[in-house]
C-alpha cells in the first residue's frame, strides 16, 4: 500500500492576465520521496511551487498538507531584508528555536559567517544563507526552486551530498541535469498548464517525454481523419432531417475545438549567433600574467593561448577570480605584470551573469530595439521586434512589459536575444545557464557547437561543460590556473590520475640481483610445493586475451575520435567515446601491470 502523501495539490487552476496558466494541475509527495518538477520557462513551475508552499492562493483546487508536517520553501530570489545578521535569518526559519546549533553548523558548512550583514551579501552568498535556513530546519517537506543558481562547484557537490543524506520529502526545480539525475526518483512534467508524472528518475524523462509527444501526434492524426469524414458528410450527405444535421454540425465544431487544443503550438526557441569575419588564429595570448586583489593573488604566472574555435570553460570556487580572469583575457582589465595580446579582428559579445545591461524599467521591446522604433538590428539585417521576440518564446503582448516584471528564465532569454543579435567571433558567457529551462539549454549547446568563433564560458553546470567545452581552465589555489583537455568529467579524471601518481610517489628504479635477475615477487607455498595459486594461474591464462580485446577496443575508439567533425556533429558521442577511451586505457594499463607481475612470479618459480 502506497504511503499517504505529506503534501497534495489536486485540480489546481490559476489564471493570470485572462489566460489560464495552470489548468487542473497537481502532484503529491510522500515521506522520503524526491520529485523533480520540470517544464519550459514560463510554464508555471515556480508559481505551482509557491502554491505548494502556501505563498499564493490558487483560483480553485485543493492544497493539503498533513497536520503537524513542517514545510520549508527556497525561492529563486530569497528576501533577507529585516534581519541584522545571517544567523538571525536562519534561526527565524527553525521549527525548534533551541536548535540554534543547527543554524551555525549549516552556515559554517556553506562558508558563511553568522555575523554577515544580509544587506551586503552577493547573490551567491544570499543563496547559501537561504539554503542554510531551509536545511537547518530539517522539515518534513522541502521545496527547492533552482537551488544551485549562483553556487560554485564545491558548494553544488556539497549540497548534492547533503540532500542525498536527508530523509526529507523534496520537490526540486533545477536546470542542473547532473543534480536531477542524482537526486530524483520521480518526475512531474508541467506542460501547457497540465501535469504528467513519471515514477522514475530524471535520466528516463526525455525518452518518456518523446514517447508522450509521439502518442499525441498519433491521436491528433486520428482526430484529423474523423474531422475529414464529418466534413465529407457536411458537403455530400443528405440535407434532410435538419435536427440531426444541426447536431452533427455542433459535433464537428467540437471536434475542431478538440483538434486545436490537441495541436496547440508547442513553440520553439530559435538560437543562432550572428557571426562576423573570422578572427586571427590566436584569439588571446597570456604570458606570465599576474593579478592580485591587495595581497591576495588571483592570477599568478599564467601562460595561456586561446585559439580560434576553442570552447574553454572556466571553473573555480566563488571568489576565485573567474570573472577577473575573463576580463584579463579579453583585454578589459590590465594585468599587474605580464602581457595579454589580443589577436586581430576580434569582435566580442559578452553575456553578463548579473544582467546589469538590463534596465528593469525599460520595456522588453525597447531593450531589444534600443528604443529605436519597432525594428531590431540582427546581424546585417533588420527584423520586426515582435517576430524576433517570438524566436525566444516571448508573446506579442509582452512587448510593453517592463523587464523588471519578467521571470528569471525570461530575463535569461532576453539577455541571449540581445547578445546573439550582434555579430561576433568571440562569445564570452558568464553563467549563461542560470534560470534557463532544459530545452533552451539543449538549443544553446547546439548553437555553441555550430558557432564558427571562439567561446569562453564561466559555468557551474557540470553537464553543460561536459557537452560544450573542449578544455577546462580550473583554479587550483594561490592564483594558479591549470588547463585540462575535455569537459568537466575529463578534468576530474585527469586530476584523479595526478592525485594517484602523487599518492604512489615517484616510480622506484628496478633493482637487479647479482645473478642478473629481477627479484622474485612473493610466491605462495602450497602443500610444501612452490607454485602459483590457482587464482593467479587462471588470471595469467586469461590476461593475454583480455589485453588483446582492450587493444582492439582502444584502436576503434581512437579511429572514431580521429573524425575532425565528430565534436561539432555530435558532442554527446564525442564525450562518450572520450570517456570510454580513458576507461579502456586505464584497464589496459592495469591488465598489463598484472600480467607482468604474474610473469615475474612464474619466472622466479621456474629459475628457483
Amino acid at each position: 500500500m502506497a504511503a499517504p502523501p505529506l503534501l497534495l495539490l489536486q485540480d489546481i487552476t490559476l489564471t493570470l492576465g485572462g489566460k489560464p496558466l495552470l489548468d487542473s494541475t497537481g502532484f503529491s509527495v510522500a515521506a522520503g520521496e524526491r520529485v523533480c518538477l520540470v517544464g519550459r520557462n514560463g510554464s508555471g513551475k515556480s508559481t505551482l511551487l509557491r502554491i505548494a508552499a502556501g505563498e499564493i492562493t490558487q483560483d480553485s483546487g485543493t492544497r493539503f498538507l498533513q497536520p503537524g508536517a513542517t514545510l520549508r520553501y527556497l525561492p529563486q530570489e530569497p528576501d533577507l531584508s529585516g534581519y541584522e545578521t545571517a544567523l538571525d535569518y536562519v534561526i527565524a526559519g527553525l521549527t525548534d528555536p533551541s536548535a540554534e546549533w543547527r543554524a551555525n553548523v549549516m552556515l559554517d558548512a556553506l562558508g558563511m559567517s553568522p555575523e554577515d550583514n544580509p544587506a551586503t551579501l552577493s547573490g551567491g552568498e544570499a543563496r547559501r544563507c537561504a539554503l542554510a535556513r531551509v536545511l537547518a530546519a530539517e522539515p518534513d517537506v522541502l521545496l527547492l526552486d533552482e537551488p544551485t543558481n549562483h553556487l560554485d562547484m564545491p558548494t553544488i557537490e556539497w549540497l548534492e551530498r547533503e540532500l542525498l543524506s536527508l530523509r526529507t520529502a523534496m520537490v526540486i526545480i533545477s536546470h542542473d541535469r547532473r543534480l536531477l539525475e542524482t537526486l530524483s526518483r520521480s518526475v512531474v512534467w508541467l506542460d501547457r498548464g497540465t501535469t504528467r508524472r513519471l515514477d522514475q528518475g530524471f535520466e528516463r524523462f526525455e525518452t518518456w517525454r518523446e514517447d508522450v509527444l509521439e502518442q499525441e501526434e498519433r491521436d491528433a492524426h486520428k482526430l484529423d481523419r474523423q474531422i475529414s469524414r464529418e466534413e465529407d458528410w457536411m458537403r455530400y450527405g443528405v440535407t434532410g432531417r435538419r435536427k440531426r444535421n444541426v447536431r452533427r454540425v455542433a459535433e464537428l465544431g467540437a471536434l475542431r475545438t478538440a483538434r486545436l487544443e490537441a495541436v496547440r503550438p508547442q513553440g520553439g526557441i530559435t538560437l543562432a549567433a550572428q557571426t562576423t569575419g573570422p578572427s586571427g588564429k590566436q584569439v588571446s595570448v597570456a604570458e606570465q600574467v599576474c593579478k592580485s586583489w591587495g595581497k591576495r593573488p588571483v592570477v599568478k604566472d599564467l601562460d595561456l593561448r586561446v585559439l580560434r574555435g576553442d570552447r574553454m570553460g572556466v571553473v573555480g570556487a566563488n571568489g576565485a577570480g573567474k570573472t577577473t580572469l575573463l576580463r584579463l583575457l579579453t583585454g578589459i582589465d590590465a594585468p599587474d605584470s605580464g602581457t595579454i595580446t589580443l589577436g586581430p579582428s576580434v569582435a566580442m559579445v559578452t553575456l553578463d551573469q548579473q544582467r546589469r545591461a538590463l534596465d528593469p524599467n525599460r520595456t522588453l521591446a525597447d531593450t531589444l530595439t534600443g528604443g529605436g522604433g519597432d525594428m531590431v538590428q540582427v546581424g546585417h539585417e533588420k527584423r520586426h521586434v515582435i517576430g524576433y521576440m517570438k524566436d525566444f518564446l516571448f508573446r506579442p503582448e509582452q512587448a510593453r512589459t517592463p523587464v523588471g516584471q519578467l521571470s528569471g528564465g525570461e530575463r535569461g532569454r532576453l539577455m541571449l536575444a540581445c547578445a546573439l543579435a550582434r555579430p561576433s567571433n568571440l562569445l564570452v558567457l558568464d553563467e549563461p545557464t542560470n534560470d534557463l529551462d532544459l530545452e533552451t539549454l539543449d538549443l544553446l549547446q547546439e548553437m555553441l557547437a555550430s558557432y564558427d568563433g571562439t567561446v569562453l564560458i564561466v559555468s557551474h553546470d557540470r553537464d553543460f561543460l561536459d557537452r560544450v567545452a573542449t578544455s577546462v581552465l580550473a583554479a587550483t589555489g594561490g592564483g594558479v590556473w591549470t588547463e585540462y583537455a575535455g569537459g568537466y568529467s575529463d578534468m576530474l579524471a585527469q586530476r584523479a590520475g595526478v592525485a594517484l601518481d602523487e599518492r604512489h610517489g615517484p616510480e622506484k628504479p628496478i633493482q637487479i640481483t647479482t645473478e642478473g635477475r629481477i627479484p622474485a615477487a612473493p610466491i605462495l607455498k602450497v602443500g610444501g610445493i612452490r607454485k602459483l595459486s590457482y587464482k593467479d594461474q587462471h588470471a595469467l591464462d586469461r590476461l593475454p586475451g583480455q589485453i588483446a580485446n582492450l587493444e582492439t577496443e582502444i584502436k576503434k575508439l581512437r579511429e572514431k575520435l580521429a573524425d575532425p567533425d565528430l565534436y561539432k556533429r555530435d558532442p554527446g558521442a564525442f564525450s562518450r567515446y572520450t570517456e570510454a577511451l580513458d576507461t579502456a586505457e586505464r584497464a589496459l594499463t592495469t591488465a598489463e601491470e598484472q600480467w607482468l607481475e604474474l610473469e615475474v612470479k612464474r619466472d622466479a618459480l621456474l629459475t628457483s
